[in-house]
């Protein structure tokens, strides 16, 4: 393999919620290696193909403030845990929105800094992971090649595009973790033809992710879904963009069809989905699923489950764990859309993604020992997931 064993994460909203969380997390991971690495689950699948401290975080981001400041504005970490690492937040750079009309011209702009970010980390790949606020579920215009798309205006197309056509162009990995369907067919087309591996959509972080797993637990009983009423509560700048109902159509749509995937057959208008924005919650997000389900004779029985969760922390290993994943993939020459990563999303995107929790963990150990033969001289480092 070649002798790039680290990850650059550059994230596209670097200073929102769970843009500030990840480069905290990048910081105590580069200042205590092992001891912070205990919620991330790449540590034994991928174990011994990069040091746990391997990582690096950058990106670009409309704010003009600090890391450091929008860290303190988000309020996500306390700041006697953040300020540990202060030296190490100061010396992430953070590039400014590109101005560009055209598309074609912000993405010329942003592969110019994902350049200059590479000259910075010479041991690292670089990996473009899309944290942008839920655009809605956006038009795509006319256009018959990606050079006649990056001649339109910009202000016409999904803000995450540029970011998303400068990665692929330069083969190099791409994830989204936001609910916009970049993923156009000519842009993975481009991806396969640029050996860029790509990874999305919508990460699934804490009320779809239980879901699946109890939807998945019901189904091996085989006890019968009747119903299924899911309410999440949050009070960050996620939580205000997803009050409207324009913005929130696409991840309402992912966080249903999750259910439907996992079961084999849809609840109609029996399987109800809400995001309601609560300011005093903040990013503590507090989700209410309320399931009614039979077993022999028909009986009925229900369940209640509520989470209260930190929406921003659950994200941020996610992030980091998927940039280690796709290090290791474009390093083994894996291209395209990485279907056995849908483990991590709601609405997992590639060849034939598996559906249950049991599914998803057998498709990540396939994956980690077919990289870790590739890799040669790694096998008895495996750990399954």
């Amino acid at each position: 393999m070649g002798e790039k064993k680290g990850a650059m994460i550059l994230a596209v909203g670097a200073k929102g919620a769970v843009g500030s969380t990840v480069a905290a997390l990048v910081a105590a991971l580069q200042e205590e290696g092992e001891r912070s690495s205990q919620c991330l689950t790449t540590r034994g699948c991928l174990a011994g193909l990069m040091e746990t401290g391997a990582v690096a975080f950058g990106g670009w981001d409309t704010k003009p403030h600090s890391l450091e400041e929008a860290l303190e504005r988000q309020g996500v970490i306390p700041r006697e845990i953040w300020s540990r690492y202060r030296g190490l937040l100061e010396k992430m750079e953070v590039f400014s929105e590109p101005k560009g009309t055209t598309l074609g011209e912000k993405t010329e702009m942003i592969q110019e800094d994902i350049l200059e970010a590479s000259s910075r980390y010479p041991w690292a790949v670089p990996v473009v992971v899309d944290l942008l606020p839920a655009f809605g579920r956006g038009t795509w215009p006319e256009f018959g090649s990606l050079e006649e798309l990056m001649s339109m205006r910009s202000d016409s197309l999904m803000p995450d595009l540029p970011y998303a056509l400068a990665a692929t162009r330069m083969g190099i990995p791409f994830v989204n973790f936001t609910s916009n369907p970049v993923e156009h067919d000519l842009l993975v087309r481009e991806a396969l033809a640029k050996g860029a591996p790509m990874a999305g959509r919508d990460g699934k972080t804490g009320q779809t992710y239980l879901k699946m797993v109890i939807a998945s637990a019901l189904k091996a009983r085989s006890l019968l879904v009747e119903g299924w009423y899911s309410l999440n509560i949050l009070g960050n700048d996620d939580g205000r963009n997803l009050s409207r109902e324009d913005i929130a159509s696409c991840k309402l749509e992912n966080k249903t069809r999750v259910l439907e995937e996992v079961l084999g057959y849809s609840l109609g208008d029996r399987h109800r989905v809400r995001i309601d924005f609560y300011e005093p919650r903040g990013d503590c997000k507090e989700a209410w699923d309320v399931i009614d389900f039979s077993g022999a004779f028909g009986l009925p029985m229900s369940m209640r489950v509520n989470l209260m969760a930190r929406d921003s922390v659950l994200a941020a290993p996610m992030v980091i764990d998927l940039a280690r994943w796709m290090v290791a993939l474009k390093q083994v020459g894996e291209k395209g859309l990485i279907g056995d990563l849908a483990f991590f999303f709601k609405r997992p995107l590639g060849e034939s993604p598996p559906a249950t929790f049991h599914e998803q963990l057998l498709a990540l150990d396939r994956l980690a020992m077919m990289i870790h033969e590739r890799w040669k001289g790694h096998e008895e480092h495996f750990s399954p997931v």
